[in-house]
């Protein structure tokens, strides 16, 4: 029964955990030993150690590890502060000592598997030129099925909340899949003249409508009835956590998933991981392994987001369709007025193809003309519309530019 699934597989992790443990108690102590003429044969160990102590996922969230960042010729320290805090999720913000006044700005992470760690780059690069939050959200195995629910509605709840914390003319930028809450949550925010609505809302490779061009994801999601997607990847968190029995997509589905996409790829990487390590090649090994620490760091989803999300944005395209609701009320992004819009796609992005951001430019009629902007990154795919050499040296220039001219 798939509803066991997740138990079964923290009870293997379990049960192998003393193999990990060992593991990487004798790599620690074969790097105390000199190795002499035996280097060969203790590469070769170490480099067996190695994989056995990483064959394992991890569900706590990396660091940021940003502990300084360039503001002009300056060097400043930069501290993360909790500003405010859900059960499900902190407002984040990463603090410059000594630092310029600048543009405040919320970056909204996806909630997708992975930790909001996974844009880290994008954070580090923003924080040249903005007072940058944001959107930490927890890890649902972690949290007691007694502090409730938390579906589509609830996110788009936790940004304004998260918006109103931050205060008048902020700005928002949403990575991917958060696109639809948080122009969901910035109509809200004008038709209600709320003070403290975003002043520009970016949107970078975001399902605004996945009726255009559909990738194969966006076909996966519409293959099959929401009820087939609820009887076979909804599961129990396991009863050793503190979120025994709530109902999740667990991060490790969704992870297998996309290693089986490019299972040979995955495959070479740890063969070279195990030929660095043998050879001695630090460095080389150092790069493979920070890319699997933060990619085998898996985050769940709670059932509820994960289902309505696939049924409204991916199913039924309520936003443009203009059927989405919130709390009983129709979202209007017309109501959208003294706000700027800037979309970003990239040419390559087989998992949010171009025409599904641009899409709202079309809903949000009220945008003047001047406070839009479109980009379509020629050569990049999915990650690199936000991050990577091209993010960082044409997308975010313009992002900048778009966002301190709103300011």
């Amino acid at each position: 029964m798939m509803s066991m699934l997740y138990q079964a597989f923290q009870n293997h992790m379990d049960l192998t955990e003393p193999w990990r443990s060992g593991a990487a108690g004798a790599l620690k102590f074969l790097n105390l030993v000199p190795q002499g003429g035996s280097d060969r044969v203790f590469g070769r160990l170490a480099a067996a150690l190695e994989l056995i102590s990483r064959s394992a996922l991890t569900y706590a969230r990396p660091d940021y590890g940003i502990g300084t960042v360039m503001v002009g010729n300056r060097e400043l320290a930069v501290t993360e502060e909790v500003t405010y805090a859900t059960p499900f999720g902190s407002l984040l913000h990463f603090k410059k000592e000594d630092g310029p006044e600048q543009p405040r700005l919320l970056l909204v992470a996806p909630m997708s598997g992975h930790f909001a760690t996974l844009l880290r780059g994008t954070v580090k690069t923003l924080l040249a030129d903005h007072d940058v939050y944001i959107t930490d959200w927890h890890n649902p195995r972690d949290i007691p099925l007694s502090r409730g629910r938390f579906g589509l509605e609830d996110y788009t709840d936790h940004l304004i909340t998260f918006m109103d914390q931050i205060g008048p003319r902020a700005h928002m930028v949403a990575i991917c899949q958060p696109s639809v809450s948080a122009l969901a949550a910035t109509a809200i925010m004008c038709e209600d003249n709320h003070p403290a609505r975003p002043a520009t809302l970016t949107l970078m490779a975001g399902p605004i409508d996945t009726r255009i061009q559909p990738t194969r994801v966006n076909g996966f999601a519409k293959s099959k009835p929401i009820e087939w997607f609820e009887r076979n990847l909804i599961n129990y968190v396991p009863v050793q956590c503190k979120g025994a029995l709530r109902k999740v997509y667990p991060g490790f589905v969704q992870l297998t998933a996309f290693v089986s996409m490019n299972l040979e790829r995955h495959i070479k990487q740890h063969m070279d991981l195990a030929h660095h390590i043998a050879k001695g090649e630090k460095e080389k090994a150092d790069i493979i392994k920070t890319f699997y620490d933060e990619y085998f760091a898996v985050m769940d989803l709670p059932a509820e987001f994960y289902i309505e999300t696939v049924r409204d944005v991916f199913q039924e395209h309520l936003l443009p369709q203009g059927r989405l609701m919130h709390r009983g009320r129709p979202i209007d992004p017309a109501a959208i007025r003294r706000t700027g819009l800037m979309t970003v796609e990239g040419e390559k992005d087989d998992i949010c193809s171009i025409g599904q951001t641009l899409a709202a430019q079309d809903l949000c009629t009220g945008v003047r003309a001047y406070r839009r902007v479109h980009h379509m990154q020629a050569g990049v795919g999915h990650y690199g519309v936000f991050s990577g050499r091209k993010w960082n040296n044409e997308i975010y220039p313009l992002l900048r530019d778009f966002v301190h001219m709103n300011s």
